[in-house]
């Protein structure tokens, strides 16, 4: 389970709303799997389908949640007009088995959140607690 705070949970259906239709995307930094910091990225690809980080903005994200002793717990992109489930690029870029991955569907009127792990190709959905 992943524990995101009302007001993180909040601002990262605005930066999906904000940067839609491109997909928004970015990092949650936290204590364990309780986020405490979102880092807003740059979808370097500027794209409607997929994303990916500037790798030097990438690094100053580690370094600014390391300076806090805080860990990424988990990378969330929106899906502007699909569902909220990994596509197969998504599970194949899912690089790193020890955090969430957080997909936020803006395809129905309200905003549709959902994570998971992806370990070796195989995804497991993870609840999602928001705390007030």
């Amino acid at each position: 389970m992943i524990k995101i705070p009302k007001n993180i949970y909040e601002a990262i259906i605005k930066h999906a709303k904000t940067k839609a239709p491109i997909e928004a995307c970015g990092y949650l930094a936290g204590i364990y799997e309780e986020a405490k910091v979102l880092y807003e990225m740059t979808n370097a690809d500027n794209s409607e389908e997929h994303f990916s980080f500037h790798p030097k903005e990438q690094f100053e994200v580690f370094k600014k949640a390391n300076e806090l002793k805080l860990r990424l717990i988990a990378c969330y992109h929106s899906h502007p007009v699909t569902p909220a489930r990994p596509s197969e690029e998504d599970i194949k870029l899912a690089y790193d088995p020890n955090i969430s991955y957080i997909i936020i569907s803006l395809a129905k009127d309200i905003p549709d959140i959902k994570s998971f792990k992806i370990k070796n190709g195989e995804v497991t959905k993870e609840d999602v607690e928001v705390l007030q």
